[in-house]
């Protein structure tokens, strides 16, 4: 049985500031080094340490000199080191960060898409409701285009007829009524019953022209 291996591990916003503290420790240590060569008469990375004759010069510390200067050298190339191991996760992070961005647009412009769905044909219009009736109470308006009203919607809408057929066998049954409204789809339960006025809804309704 084989182990597959993982593959390098996602670098993540942690491992970046940990680099970071890295960096600034090293800086912090090169720093003082520093500090050590200028405590000995000032001399950096590149002053003879003999004199002009040849021998060892005396007025500084030779050993920590040496020592200071080894210690830069190193911790310099650990730093060069370090920077690059930034760039690469700084890298990695941001090309992550790329792609989360654009498969979230591609989703949210997918989603925009499956919502700007054409909206179904209307076949009859409101252009009449009475007040306190049914097709009032039920919030139907004038200048509702009917889209579907029970079992009838545009495709099998032949005449007025076959709504009223629709209201007299859902006398007090509700109905799903759905009309287009200010280029919106809007969804009613209408309930066609007796009332105080005439029919079963107070409302009139008139078939549009193809």
């Amino acid at each position: 049985m084989s182990v597959q291996d993982p593959g390098p591990k996602a670098v993540t916003v942690s491992d970046v500031q940990l680099l970071l503290k890295k960096k600034d420790e090293i800086e912090a240590q090169i720093k003082a080094y520093y500090e050590v060569l200028e405590d000995q008469k000032g001399v950096g990375m590149n002053e003879p340490l003999v004199d002009v004759e040849g021998y060892p010069r005396a007025d500084v510390d030779l050993y920590q000199v040496r020592t200071a200067r080894h210690n830069i050298v190193c911790l310099q190339n650990d730093h060069k080191a370090l920077m690059r191991q930034v760039e690469e996760a700084l890298h990695q992070l941001h090309a992550r960060d790329k792609e989360k961005r654009e498969r979230d647009e591609a989703e949210a412009r997918a989603e925009a898409q499956g919502q700007s769905q054409p909206l179904p044909l209307p076949f009859a219009r409101v252009n009449a409701v009475t007040p306190g009736s049914p097709a009032s109470l039920s919030g139907l308006q004038v200048g509702d285009e009917i889209v579907e009203f029970g079992s009838v919607n545009a495709r099998n809408f032949r005449s007025l007829q076959d709504i009223a057929t629709v209201v007299q066998h859902s006398e007090e049954k509700p109905l799903s009524v759905t009309v287009i409204r200010g280029g919106e789809r809007v969804h009613l339960g209408l309930t066609p019953k007796r009332w105080s006025g005439k029919g079963l809804l107070g409302c009139n309704i008139l078939p549009l022209q193809r």
